[in-house]
């Protein structure tokens, strides 16, 4: 059926699901009696919405400008995908079957229906988020770098307004900190910071309160965090073994050589090729020879799932699968299948560095690394996305890598030479030292830092809050 499977199916079937949604979903609010007072759609997926409400307003009596214009007023977009091919396209044939009688509806000849669609990098198909960004009067990208390169892409609907002028905010995503902080760190939370913190967790003078936490209650907490993992991983592990679904080479690759005091990053996200997965194995021996270092050795886990009609991600799983087999790496490298919510939330926990190497400037937002900060998680991550405005240049937050200027394979090379030196020369040594309390204080002072700056400047609660104070309201006729 159409509605049976989200990602599946040709170019056709996904149209017919946008109808249902964007269409279908006006109507059944409608029939709900529910009136929204203003509309958000999400990447162009729900893009039909708009034209169902045009529909609306033209079968009333309005001209399609005068409809369209009503739309707009009421319409929030956003986008959230910084390259084509990520927005969908339709041919005008296509259009044409779906749309014929659909056309006069609105008012519109087919000429001027197709061009609500038209887009310069599209040709003549119909776009969806050209359409979108036409009949939606309230635009944003998910963060201050996204909404530049959606500025870039998307100016030409407006001809003559330059790409900095292009009427497209910004609103940086955030993450819901009650689900994704660990209980380990949450019961520090509730100690130190005031007992409504949850309620008002957007405020950063809440936070200062991170600051009396003691260095050695958090590496406390930390610790157990790492041994919850290693325990998730272990019992995974071994009820796939008792089931019969694992080999040996699987037991090897599922981690068990990992050890709770040692140096771990974790890397764990949808395999896109943009995300590059297996930067790191660029340099094999340089690798090894970081993870088998036998007085500060490191470790790794993998985790993630790909699109289902993404081969490119899928051989880049199965490239992973096969390195931590691999002697060389000493053991030290696992990949955690079966990646779900429960997984997640104990890798951000559990882990001491979030590694995240997108090629730049592909990476929308990303929030896996908000979660891993907001549990005292360093991150190591190309400046791009949300970490461009989340890194101090000071690293007192974590490590912040600036995009390389050359391109495709010179481009990886010297990405994953910069993230090796850092490795080398100030992660690696950082985690290690230790007072003379044995604990590693510098270490565990980012950490409170990477919590302090970040957790509440990257909540979902300050996300919405902007989103309300920004673009709901006028989007509801409401003025500040």
């Amino acid at each position: 059926t159409i509605s049976s499977r989200l990602y599946g199916g040709d170019r056709e079937h996904r149209l017919r699901q946008e109808i249902i949604l964007g269409i279908g979903g006006v109507r059944l609010l409608r029939a709900l009696e529910i009136e929204p007072a203003y509309w958000h759609a999400n990447e162009g997926h729900a893009a039909l919405h708009l034209l169902e409400r045009v529909r609306e307003h033209v079968a009333t009596g309005a001209s399609f400008e005068d409809a369209a214009e009503r739309v707009r007023a009421s319409t929030v977009f956003t986008s959230h995908t910084p390259v084509p091919a990520g927005h969908d396209i339709f041919s005008p044939e296509t259009m044409d079957h779906y749309f014929g009688q659909y056309y006069p509806q609105l008012g519109l000849d087919r000429e001027a229906f197709l061009a609500l669609g038209r887009h310069g990098e599209s040709g003549d198909d119909f776009n969806l988020t050209a359409l979108s960004m036409r009949l939606a009067g309230h635009r944003n990208g998910v963060s201050e770098r996204h909404g530049e390169i959606t500025r870039a892409m998307w100016h030409g609907i407006w001809p003559g307004v330059e790409a900095a002028r292009a009427p497209i905010t910004s609103i940086t995503n955030g993450v819901h900190l009650p689900t994704w902080v660990s209980p380990r760190i949450a019961t520090l939370f509730n100690r130190y910071l005031e007992v409504d913190w949850r309620d008002r967790q957007e405020e950063p003078l809440l936070w200062e309160g991170v600051r009396a936490i003691p260095p050695a209650a958090f590496w406390q907490a930390h610790l157990a965090a790492k041994q919850d993992l290693h325990d998730l991983l272990d019992e995974r592990a071994r009820g796939r073994w008792a089931e019969g679904d694992f080999d040996p080479a699987q037991v090897v690759s599922s981690g068990p050589f990992m050890r709770r005091d040692i140096l771990t990053l974790g890397f764990a996200r949808r395999f896109a090729t943009y995300k590059r997965a297996t930067l790191l194995f660029r340099d094999p021996d340089r690798l090894a020879q970081i993870l088998n270092d036998v007085e500060r050795p490191v470790q790794i886990v993998f985790a993630g799932k790909a699109h289902p009609a993404d081969e490119d991600g899928k051989r880049l799983i199965q490239e992973i699968y096969t390195r931590a087999r691999d002697p060389r790496y000493g053991g030290r490298i696992a990949f955690a299948e079966d990646y779900d919510m429960g997984l997640a939330a104990a890798l951000v926990a559990g882990v001491d560095v979030w590694l995240n190497t997108p090629r730049a400037p592909m990476e929308a937002s990303g929030t896996s690394g908000m979660k891993a900060a907001a549990n005292g998680v360093l991150n190591l991550s190309i400046l791009d996305g949300w970490w461009r405005e989340g890194w101090r240049p000071d690293n007192s937050n974590g490590w912040g890598i600036e995009p390389s200027p050359l391109e495709g394979e010179a481009q990886d090379s010297a990405e994953a030479k910069a993230i090796f030196h850092l490795l080398e020369t100030a992660v690696i040594p950082l985690y290690y030292e230790r007072g003379s309390d044995g604990l590693p204080n510098d270490w565990i002072q980012a950490a409170l830092e990477a919590i302090r700056t970040l957790a509440p400047a990257f909540s979902a609660r300050r996300m919405l809050m902007e989103y309300i104070r920004r673009l709901y309201r006028p989007a509801s006729g409401v003025a500040d």
